[in-house]
């Protein structure tokens, strides 16, 4: 009796414990986001500054971001070819289903790419990794490195895809395959899992350059989204933003651990496929969608409101997941 007395509060414990480690994870990028606004409307961020950041981001500093993280990681204590090789066959399964759904639900025509890739495209590089290895230290580290490589890949040409798809390039297959292919964030995942792989030591004056593009990723990808917000067009476009929120915070996230615990996963392999697809909507996504010529104030919005969403949607997975003893 005194156990079963105890257990409320112990979990009233647990997810005051978690929803504070949600906030110091995803409050931080919540107040660069806020930053930008408030830079923006003060004139020190600018549009030719916005653009130029943004194409820094997604042509040099995200790709050296990606680079950095997987060839520094262990190849062999990374590869789970079980984990992995679900999220990517989930993830194309999602993205089909997300892809049918905006068919039918998102409109204009040219909204639906930024719908589909702001509901299924999680920011693991940043917020995901994070959450990982604040759960399970070291080992959510490598648990997590190999499989956000390889699905980030997956990520970015499903991305090209529903983007190429939406807006009215009329694109045929040759060119949205030279658009996968000539990715900066491809490339730099690509040109790193044989140095992973093989455990080539990079020189120190190439990892230590590398790194600070690197660093400079997060704070001027969410300070340029973050300025590009648009207030305003919210409430124009408050049905396909809300739509794609609840789609990258309560669908996706469901999906994809409800067919973990189909398929067998439990600990840590359960929690890294929770916590990757519950983080927010990765900041790439406006980049992407600024550069390809969409709707990048809507894809700002989504990225915004997924920030502050995913604190509370997290927190509540993780309680969930280890109340029923699975993570």
């Amino acid at each position: 009796m005194d156990r079963l007395a105890a257990r409320p509060g112990t979990l009233m414990a647990d997810f005051l414990s978690i929803l504070e480690f949600s906030f110091s994870v995803t409050g931080p990028i919540f107040v660069i986001l806020l930053l930008g606004v408030w830079l923006r409307r003060i004139g020190l961020i600018t549009e030719p500054f916005i653009d130029a950041g943004s194409k820094l981001v997604f042509n040099v500093a995200l790709p050296a971001l990606l680079f950095i993280s997987i060839a520094t990681t262990d190849f062999d204590d990374a590869a789970n070819a079980g984990l992995i090789l679900y999220g990517l066959l989930a993830t194309a399964v999602i993205f089909i289903a997300l892809e049918l759904l905006a068919s039918r639900s998102v409109h204009p025509r040219e909204d639906r790419g930024v719908v589909v890739q702001g509901a299924f495209r999680s920011n693991m590089g940043i917020v995901g990794l994070a959450y990982c290895v604040n759960a399970y230290g070291e080992a959510g580290l490598v648990a997590a490195s190999l499989y956000l490589g390889l699905v980030t890949i997956l990520y970015n040409v499903l991305a090209v895809i529903t983007l190429n798809r939406s807006l009215a390039k009329r694109r045929g297959v040759g060119g949205m395959v030279k658009g996968i292919f000539t990715n900066p964030l491809i490339i730099g995942i690509v040109l790193a899992l044989p140095v992973s792989y093989f455990e080539i030591r990079l020189p120190s004056l190439v990892l230590q350059s590398g790194r600070y593009f690197a660093d400079m990723t997060l704070p001027l990808a969410l300070l340029c989204t973050g300025a590009s917000l648009n207030f305003a067009s919210l409430r124009d476009a408050m049905s396909n933003t809300f739509q794609a929120a609840g789609l990258k915070l309560v669908l996706v996230p469901l999906l994809m651990t409800a067919g973990g615990i189909m398929v067998g996963f439990r600990g840590i392999e359960l929690g890294v496929l929770m916590l990757m697809s519950s983080a927010p909507t990765a900041a790439a996504s406006y980049v992407m969608v600024r550069a390809m010529g969409g709707n990048a104030t809507l894809a700002a919005n989504i990225i915004a409101l997924t920030t502050l969403g995913s604190i509370i949607a997290t927190s509540a997975g993780i309680t969930l997941l280890r109340g029923a003893g699975l993570m």
